[in-house]
């Protein structure tokens, strides 16, 4: 405690806390309450006043019906927004995680009494709703109400419908949120530290230091093994069991109609990056030789260059670093990252019970998204802010077009963030003179961007493996997921790098399996798509900018084929990705 105390003293980040205020008072519950009960009421009244009669309404009254859905719907969104940014930071406090789980059970009600309008909706035929979609009342809910009808394939009767949802409080969601509460609690090695601050270390520039930290992560991941490994099983049957009674033919098609996107366009993605592992090996074939080691191990892939600057950034250089950035390339996207900080929209320091990694949260379009770090003063730190504020930035953006249509598809949402993240290294850049220094820096973004491209694909195979497996095979042992999780992450790093046993079951703390299997594709998505407008940003200057602004402020108001229309981009061509992945093979020949 004592030692996090003094980081957050040294990094100023520790009266870096969000105000949850904007959301509920914490003192008067008057207002929590109230929404509560008027949730409830309202999706009552719903279910009263509509029900069974779907397919006799009229455009206008149908516009009624989605408008108070969308209200009803945004009351949950702030109240489950509130209940899950209060436990996240504090998921040992009962009194919070009993909230949480309250809200989670309110949201099942009422969608189990509001479901009927999907199911009725989704079974008019579609000559009638194509008739009811061309009047003119309806063209704000026009994406959301015909991109809706393509779950009618997977759509079950309602009983099923409202019985999955009666359960869903106590389904996935729960078992997530033991997963937080395992690691909220989690403390590693001798000094009984956090996660965050274990894997922190290995990014030492101290061998013994990142060869401890290791250890350290694979005892006390091991000392958990038989519940994650249960917990993992349990969602993967979960989903398994969701796939078939839905009709789905694989594991990532449900993932994949709900990015809008067609199998073969994240086929393609999957094979051109996968096609494209050389470059891992020829990276850290150059790493290894800069470092002067015989051979690299797992616990030395993120170990910095000699001559990278390591001196600890404290929070008001960050802030200015990003901020600058974002002015650089436009005034209205700064302006908006900068209230996140001056309005306390931003959650940094590091603490017990704190849950770890980073995230942005976007809430209701009425009040702003939040954003948490974990921060401990690294370089990467500073690159993590920027992405977590390009989210943020993004949702602001977004929140314009209301709260159906501010959803951002997965692989669209990693944009602004990964863009932000190269706007604020090269400007960085920019300012280091000294070559090693530079060739240091650009080894850094190169592994970050292999994280996000190559890394999350080498995971996406994990997931496709473990799926399979406990499809085929039935109830996978820890032994089992390890071999799974080793074997696709060798395949990456083609030798290059020496995966011990010891690293097997590093699977077992990636939350995102958990929380939305298949998402991880997105990632590799959101990187090769940034590294593709970046040079039609560099092609086209300021005329770029406002085409950027209007694709983020679009949210989810149309397919990503139709958003990335005006930038002449087409995700079914092998050559689109390759683009991407010229712009690495460049870097990593710049180091080479």
């Amino acid at each position: 405690m004592a030692e996090e105390t003094s980081l957050n003293e040294r990094l100023a980040t520790k009266e870096i806390i969000w105000n949850l205020e904007d959301l509920y008072s914490a003192d008067d519950t008057t207002e929590l309450e109230r929404d509560i009960a008027k949730a409830g009421h309202e999706a009552d009244k719903i279910q009263k006043d509509y029900y069974g009669k779907v397919a006799t309404l009229s455009p206008e009254d149908i516009f009624r019906l989605v408008t108070r859905l969308e209200h009803l719907d945004s009351t949950l969104g702030k109240l489950a927004t509130y209940s899950f940014l209060l436990f996240t930071t504090q998921v040992d406090n009962a009194e919070a995680g009993a909230l949480n789980q309250r809200i989670r059970e309110l949201v099942s009600r009422c969608g189990k009494e509001t479901v009927f309008f999907e199911l009725e909706w989704n079974r008019i035929s579609d000559e009638q709703a194509g008739a009811l979609l061309k009047s003119p009342i309806l063209a704000s809910y026009h994406h959301h109400l015909a991109s809706m009808r393509r779950y009618l394939p997977h759509q079950l009767s309602e009983s099923e419908e409202k019985l999955l949802l009666e359960t869903q409080p106590v389904g996935r969601k729960s078992w997530t949120t033991l997963f937080e509460k395992i690691f909220g609690n989690l403390k590693f090695g001798p000094d009984k530290r956090s996660e965050e601050e274990v894997l922190t270390d290995l990014y030492n520039a101290d061998r013994e230091i990142r060869q401890k930290a290791a250890a350290e992560m694979t005892e006390g991941l091991e000392s958990q093994s038989h519940i994650l490994t249960h917990v993992f099983n349990t969602l993967a049957a979960d989903k398994m069991i969701s796939d078939r009674i839905r009709n789905y033919d694989s594991w990532v098609g449900s993932m994949n109609l709900d990015n809008q996107l067609k199998d073969s366009t994240v086929e393609t993605l999957i094979s051109a990056v996968t096609g494209r592992y050389d470059l891992v090996s020829r990276y850290y074939t150059v790493k290894k030789e800069l470092l002067g080691l015989d051979q690299l191990k797992d616990y030395d892939r993120y170990a910095p260059l000699p001559s990278l600057p390591s001196a600890q950034i404290d929070w008001n250089t960050c802030k200015k670093t990003v901020l600058e950035s974002f002015m650089d390339f436009s005034p209205e996207v700064a302006d908006i990252a900068k209230d996140f900080f001056t309005k306390r929209w931003i959650h940094a320091p590091v603490i017990p019970g704190k849950r770890g990694g980073a995230f942005a949260h976007p809430c209701v379009p009425e009040i702003h998204p939040y954003v948490l770090v974990n921060y401990t003063g690294n370089l990467r730190d500073v690159s993590t802010v920027a992405h977590e504020l390009g989210h943020g930035v993004h949702q602001v953006l977004a929140a314009r077009k209301g709260y159906y249509n501010s959803e951002t598809p997965l692989v669209l949402a990693e944009t602004a963030s990964v863009f932000a993240e190269l706007l604020v290294f090269n400007s960085q850049l920019a300012l280091i003179e000294d070559p090693l220094e530079k060739r240091a820096f650009i080894c850094q973004k190169l592994e970050s961007i292999f994280a996000t491209v190559f890394r999350q694909t080498a995971m996406n195979r994990f997931e496709q493996a473990m799926h399979n497996g406990r499809r085929d095979i039935g109830e996978l042992s820890t032994e089992k997921l390890s071999e799974y999780w080793l074997s696709t992450q060798r395949e990456m790093f083609a030798g290059s790098v020496d995966l011990t046993d010891n690293y097997g079951v590093w699977w077992s703390y990636i939350p995102h399996f958990l929380h939305t299997p298949g998402y991880v594709y997105s990632y590799a998505f959101g990187e090769l798509l940034v590294l593709a407008l970046y040079r039609v940003y560099q092609t086209e200057g300021d005329k770029f900018i406002q085409k950027y602004i209007t694709l983020l402020s679009a949210g989810g108001s149309e397919s990503p084929y139709e958003l990335l229309e005006p930038f002449g981009l087409d995700l079914d061509s092998p050559d689109f990705w390759q683009q991407g992945l010229d712009v690495i093979d460049e870097m990593v020949s710049l180091i080479e």
